[in-house]
Formats: structure tokens, C-alpha cells, sequence
């Protein structure tokens, strides 16, 4: 297991792909912000 090997964390690392064996820090969900409501006088 090395370098070459895809299924290793260290075989990850050097194609630059993700997996099991190297994950990725999930992003966190951010707040849709809500449009600020407008009122018309009239």
C-alpha cells in the first residue's frame, strides 16, 4: 500500500481524489437571508 495505490489515504493524496479513506470536512448549511419587505404607503 503506497503511493500508487488508490484505495489508501496515501495513494489519495498523491492522485488529489476523495473518498472513504480521505474524507472532505462537510460544509456547514448556511441561512437562505430573507429580502427585507418593502412597504408602500399610498
Amino acid at each position: 500500500m503506497g503511493r500508487g495505490d488508490k484505495r489508501s489515504r496515501k495513494g489519495k493524496i498523491f492522485k488529489g481524489s476523495y473518498g472513504n479513506s480521505r474524507l472532505q470536512k462537510a460544509k456547514k448549511a448556511v441561512a437562505p437571508v430573507a429580502p427585507a419587505k418593502t412597504v408602500r404607503k399610498g
